[in-house]
């Protein structure tokens, strides 16, 4: 973890659970999710074993699943992501991306010690076959034995995310880490979603980062922007028992008396607790950074102001996780492939719209998340009339729901009008009783010298144009922790059980990451 990724870590996120933190100066460090992930319709994995690294220093012995070097992926996807790779074990294993309609080959290699014995995977929610003389026969599903292969066919018959994982002795193989998503596309962009490749206007161009136009067949479920997230959490305990027998019985022959495991899965005690295989800080860096080879992908979601951020959700262990996204609640589209709408108006969407969104273990959802400014009671970019600058003087007119949505190439597309013009405060040092819409603290124990960098305003030079040259304005003005300019806001998103944001109780890490508003005048690069 590098230093300056450190000092990110420790002086923001004791600040961002207060709205009015949450207006702070962030990093413009390249990493950010987007839902990366290898193409079919045929895909060839593995399951092996490896080391996966936490952020406290240890490496735990693992198993998971990956690519088989010898038939690599026909395809990376979302394509404006260049230079990936595919290992053969990574956690959670590779995101497998398919179009509705297609019939979807799996061959999986079983490359796990020989004591594991043998392992498999289940594709919920889809009719699954497997060629007659495919693997042997399991509980669940047809299996590879060690050293053997198997293979699963089915049709991906609907649209939407859902979890993959081992259907062989789940308790200990889902623990040790067989698990992986499935997205399924739908044939086509429904009427009003712009279409993959066809870039929207922005203030900046952007690269289309997107997978789909949209979630599922349905108008209402379009999309701008879109990150997988999938969560689970690690007993390092049976990591070490499995890996001692493992040790004990190298060598041995499948089948054989005592070429076997039994490792013990109760009591259940997990010390860490992932997103997308990492814990926090660690889930901030790149996709596919060379220190987490069997780590991938990371979990840093950007937006800007206004977008329709899809939010793909899976719970991958054997504990529910309630998670929170800070800034707005979460519309949920559907679950498990399975769009939900109005009994009696098949045109509308009749998904909850939760507060925390609640993972049970095995289960998927989608859901949409957008963030505006409404509700701050200031304009959060820095207008000024009286200022020289033109981005200050920009106008802002409601559309009929209160948004400046009429030119999607301005730098206050969709600022909520009610507060176009509106500083933080009337009286600079002021309070609500002063003509200001809020009441800040005492900065000296609300701040942290220049690396607080509290901004209230979106982009770079926001709070000059708001104020004046001398960027003034309570708590603070200064860009000192943003070596390229960008200031935006950040929402903490996080579990809300609180031993579910620490790394073997150390805080903060664990289930923990940033949702991070950009200003348009920032471009939001998901190639890595």
């Amino acid at each position: 973890m590098s230093a300056l990724k450190m000092t990110y870590a420790t002086s923001n996120s004791r600040l961002l659970p207060f709205v009015m933190a949450t207006a702070i100066l962030l990093f413009a460090a390249a990493a950010h999710a987007a839902a990366p992930g290898i193409t079919g319709p045929t895909f060839n994995l593995t399951a092996q074993p490896a080391y996966i690294t936490q952020p406290d220093g240890q490496m735990v012995y693992s198993w998971g699943y990956g690519c088989d070097p010898t038939n690599p992926p026909s395809g990376y996807a979302p394509s404006a992501i260049s230079g990936t790779f595919c290992n053969s074990m990574q956690i959670p294993g590779p995101t497998l991306i398919v179009t509705e309609g297609q019939t979807v080959t799996v061959n999986l290699r079983n490359g796990l010690p020989t004591a594991a014995g043998n392992t498999s995977i289940l594709f919920p929610g889809f009719k699954v076959t497997s060629p007659v003389g495919s693997g042997v026969a399991g509980l669940l599903t047809q299996e590879a034995a060690p050293g053997g292969t198997v293979t699963y066919t089915f049709t991906a018959s609907s649209p939407g995310t859902r979890a993959y994982y081992s259907g062989t002795q789940g308790d200990l193989q889902v623990e040790m880490g067989l698990y992986g998503a499935i997205i399924v596309r739908p044939t086509s962009a429904p009427t009003g979603c712009t279409a993959v490749g066809s870039i929207p206007a922005h203030y900046l161009p952007e690269a289309d980062f997107r997978l789909a136009a949209s979630a599922y067949d349905h108008p209402k479920t379009c999309y701008d922007r879109e990150y997988l997230f999938q969560f689970s959490e690690m007993d390092p305990n049976i990591h070490n028992q499995a890996l001692a027998q493992v040790t004990a019985r190298t060598g041995c022959t499948a089948g054989a008396a005592r070429c076997s495991l039994n490792v013990p899965t109760e009591p259940y005690r997990p010390a860490y607790f992932m997103i997308n295989g990492r814990s926090m800080p660690d889930d901030m860096d790149p996709n596919y950074s060379p220190q987490y080879p069997h780590q991938p992908y990371n979990g840093n979601p950007h937006m800007h102001p206004g977008e329709l951020t899809l939010l793909r959700i899976i719970g991958q262990g054997r504990w529910q996780h309630p998670f929170h996204e800070h800034g707005n609640h979460v519309r949920i589209l559907g679950r498990d492939g399975n769009l939900i709408l109005s009994q009696t108006d098949l045109n509308s969407l009749a998904g909850p719209l939760l507060f925390t969104t609640t993972t049970t273990p095995g289960v998927a959802m989608d859901g949409i998340f957008y963030w505006t400014g409404k509700g701050l009671n200031w304009d959060a970019y820095g207008h000024n009339p009286n200022s020289k600058d033109p981005l200050a003087k920009l106008t802002c007119t409601p559309d009929a729901n209160g948004y400046n949505s009429a030119d999607p190439t301005a730098l206050n597309y969709y600022e909520w009008c009610q507060d176009h013009n509106k500083p933080l405060q009337v009286a600079p040092f002021g309070d609500v009783a002063g003509g200001g819409p809020t009441t800040l603290p005492d900065p000296n124990l609300f701040t942290n010298g220049a690396w607080y960098g509290g901004s209230p305003y979106l982009g770079p030079d926001a709070t000059i144009r708001a104020v004046g040259s001398t960027g003034t304005t309570p708590p603070s003005g200064t860009i000192a922790n943003s070596p390229t300019g960008e200031a935006g806001f950040a929402f903490m998103w996080h579990s809300h059980n609180e031993r579910e944001i620490t790394t073997n109780n150390i805080f903060p890490g664990g289930m923990l990451m940033m949702m991070l508003v950009d200003s348009r005048e920032f471009v939001i690069d998901e190639s890595n």
